[in-house]
């Protein structure tokens, strides 16, 4: 496994990283039909805009497998909701089914912090929705409960739970 900066070309294996996970994590915590409606086409044009636009503050990295497929990806940058002390954000951390419980979401959870104490961002939070069976993950990695809020996704009413870090040299 290997985790490296994601670049413009990545775009379209991160999109179907990224559908397939949230088909198979959000099952019975979203609305069948955002997840029936989700499209590889149009997460691609979104990473990929995410990846070629200038002066972007957010970064990408991905998690390939030893025969170069793209099994995973995370996404960071400057905490969007203000909460001191946390100044950076994990804002995505997605693996397929298949590569999970390997170590591979800690590397790029890892790749994310030490990206984020590079440009001076010490404390880290991570959003995620209520009933994910992530947020054991983001537990097991030392986080702690910070706060929660409303989320509507699909017309259905959520829970955002999020996590912090006062110190990402911790994960």
């Amino acid at each position: 496994m290997r985790i490296r900066p994601a670049v413009a070309a990545d775009a379209y294996a991160i999109a179907e990283v990224h559908v397939a996970s949230w088909r198979s994590t959000y099952v019975g915590l979203l609305p069948d039909e955002v997840l029936t409606n989700l499209s590889v086409e149009r997460r691609q044009q979104y990473w990929h805009g995410e990846l070629t636009q200038p002066r972007n503050p957010h970064f990408i990295y991905v998690a390939e497998s030893e025969d170069d497929q793209i099994v995973g990806f995370a996404s960071g940058g400057p905490v969007r909701d203000s909460r001191p002390p946390y100044t950076g954000e994990l804002y995505a951390i997605y693996l397929l089914a298949e590569h999970q419980g390997k170590g591979i979401g800690r590397a790029l959870a890892h790749a994310i912090a030490e990206h984020l104490r590079a440009q001076g961002m010490n404390a880290m939070l991570v959003w995620v929705l209520k009933g994910n069976p992530a947020a054991q993950f983001y537990e097991a990695l030392g986080g702690e409960y910070v706060a929660e809020k409303p989320l509507t996704i699909g017309g259905a009413n959520q829970i955002e739970i999020a996590y912090g870090w006062t110190d990402t040299r911790m994960i």
